[in-house]
């Protein structure tokens, strides 16, 4: 599904590509507001339905992604909730080995999230896949999320490369529009993003990637 030949860039989201979102959903649909509704005297459920509505409210912009943002607007120190709990974060199978197949060929590889950096710093303490990547972007660095195209220029500004022979892998759809649209030529999915979650079918039009070990270059 991925033609090697034609690809000398390649970049690689985090949550839900390289790393199971399991992590995150669960801290965000379960221990955040299980936090916040300890810290307000509020029955879980309440603070359930407060948080998912705050919190969608933000969707696809900056502040969705932003630690510091939630920590003001929350009154929790989200930072340090993550750190507690870091011994849930786990790489995806086969991540690591396409990743570390990738570090051996000539294609280059940048990581592309649009995760806050202490978030990033904390999952690649964690997993030391940083080791394989040539460079490492959040989007907080740019001030735009990757489903806004002001992101990809920054990018490409930074880390020129041929947006036709690039690839993009990432578990959003949205990301993946985003990355069409400015004219990347390769692009795939990630079927189950989440362990703990049923296989996704949603992923059309981009091919999606159930086995890293089936993609090898």
């Amino acid at each position: 599904m991925i033609d090697w030949t034609d690809i000398d860039t390649v970049l690689l989201d985090m949550d839900g590509t390289l790393l199971d979102l399991a992590f995150d959903n669960w801290f965000w649909q379960r221990h955040v507001p299980e936090q916040y509704a300890l810290s307000r005297g509020l029955d879980y459920p309440e603070a359930e339905r407060i948080l998912h509505d705050w919190i969608a409210s933000h969707l696809g912009t900056l502040n969705w992604y932003c630690l510091d943002f939630w920590t003001r607007e929350l009154n929790l120190n989200i930072a340090e909730l993550k750190r507690a709990a870091a011994h849930r974060i786990s790489v995806r199978p086969g991540a690591e080995a396409f990743l570390a197949a990738l570090a051996e060929g000539p294609c280059r590889v940048i990581m592309v999230t649009n995760a806050h950096r202490e978030a990033l710093d904390l999952k690649l303490a964690r997993t030391g896949i940083d080791r394989y990547f040539d460079a490492l972007v959040s989007s907080h660095d740019y001030g735009h999320p990757k489903e806004a195209q002001d992101f990809w220029r920054r990018l490409r500004d930074e880390h020129p490369f041929t947006p036709e022979r690039a690839l993009l892998v990432d578990d959003s759809l949205p990301v993946l529009h985003s990355g069409r649209l400015y004219g990347l030529g390769h692009l795939a999915s990630i079927r189950q993003p989440d362990s703990s979650l049923p296989a996704r079918a949603d992923t059309d039009p981009f091919p999606a990637i159930d086995d890293f070990l089936r993609v090898l270059p």
